[in-house]
């Protein structure tokens, strides 16, 4: 599934061929996606400008005249810049033509993904107002780790995966940024120390700006905006590497499951 960095990534590879340009066209091949395509899209969008893409949590927000979508990739979606001409492939459900001839086209095989028109403000839209802050804030940080967590006998990974403590920390990013904090996942999040916790919070800041950078993480569908893979996949520490030695003392992997989630770490760097 797509996660932060990869929706930030498509965010910036799509934004420079849409930031004030036109929809002159729209084409729906599939409406049956998670939520049915709005049966107003075309009409309302086509003459319309295009403002700024901007992202929230997982969720692609892009405003279009005094309207904005809002875009979700689900498990394997993805948005890519095509060219007139491009012939679309299987899956590709939805295409926004704008006037320069670029193409935002949509591709999602299991079709778990969405296009839908906000409801009033971007913080009003009922999916967006109980998510936690964005994990490159200034809103997150140990603080709020420790705050959020006292009580609780949560495993810590799950709890770091919780959108309302957090946003955009899924499995991938959990679990490297617990290894780099020297974090077991399975250790109780009420029983861990605020120290602890500066360390987590700086440890997911430094794992989500590297993986950005690198384009994101390809495991099997996700490719960014303009195309390509992601190669964070190749700094993998810990996740999908159960079994194999640690990069960093030598010792066996181990995985475990926690939260219906399979989680790798080391049990000699991670306490």
């Amino acid at each position: 599934m797509p996660e932060l960095p990869e929706v930030e990534t498509t965010r910036r590879g799509i934004a420079p061929y849409l930031e004030g340009r036109e929809i002159r066209e729209v084409i729906v091949r599939e409406r049956r996606l998670r939520t049915p395509v709005p049966a107003d899209l075309e009409d309302a969008l086509v003459g319309r400008r295009i403002g700024e893409p901007g992202r929230r949590a997982k969720y692609l927000t892009i405003p279009v005249g005094t309207r904005t979508l809002l875009w979700h990739l689900g498990m394997s979606g993805s948005l890519r810049i095509a060219r007139l001409g491009d012939a679309p492939k299987k899956h590709d459900h939805v295409d926004l033509v704008v006037d320069d001839g670029a193409i935002l086209r949509y591709h999602d095989p299991r079709r778990f993904g969405f296009v839908d028109w906000l409801r009033g403000d971007v913080g009003d839209d009922p999916r967006l107002t109980r998510l936690g802050p964005e994990p490159l804030s200034p809103d997150f940080n140990g603080e709020r780790l420790h705050r959020l967590s006292r009580g609780r006998r949560l495993a810590v990974k799950p709890f770091l995966m919780d959108n309302a403590v957090v946003v955009g920390v899924g499995n991938i990013y959990a679990a490297e940024a617990l290894f780099l904090a020297g974090i077991d996942p399975r250790r109780s999040a009420g029983r861990i120390a605020r120290e602890r916790y500066d360390r987590l919070a700086e440890a997911v800041r430094e794992v989500l700006a590297a993986a950005i950078t690198q384009g994101g993480t390809t495991l099997r569908d996700f490719v960014s905006g303009v195309g390509e893979p992601g190669y964070f996949a190749q700094r993998l520490n810990v996740y999908g590497r159960a079994g194999e030695p640690c990069r960093r003392c030598g010792g066996e992997l181990r995985g475990v499951t926690l939260g219906q989630r399979a989680s790798v770490f080391c049990p000699r760097c991670q306490t």
